[in-house]
């Protein structure tokens, strides 16, 4: 007689995996009081933001720091538009 572990595993697989990329799609918390779907935004003064301009400029051309900021913004524009109603 043949063992179908093997299949049962596939499928066992299978399933964790559709759950973890489901559970990323979750908009709210399902417990009153829980986190908020959108995390607040830190707010910079205008002076803060002209020296990290000014540091920026000062990365060498091809920074990962500087790839890695315009990642930065997209999450801030994200941010942003979830919080309006």
């Amino acid at each position: 007689m043949m063992s179908n572990a093997r299949c049962w595993k596939r499928q066992l697989a299978a399933l964790a995996t559709a759950t973890s990329l489901l559970s990323g799609c979750a908009t709210v918390g399902s417990e009153p009081g829980g986190l908020s779907a959108c995390p607040p935004a830190v707010e910079y003064s205008r002076g803060l933001q002209a020296r990290a301009a000014d540091e920026l400029l000062l990365l060498p051309e091809r920074s990962v720091l500087a790839e890695m900021m315009s990642d930065y913004v997209v999450l801030r524009d994200q941010v942003r538009a979830c919080d309006l109603p």
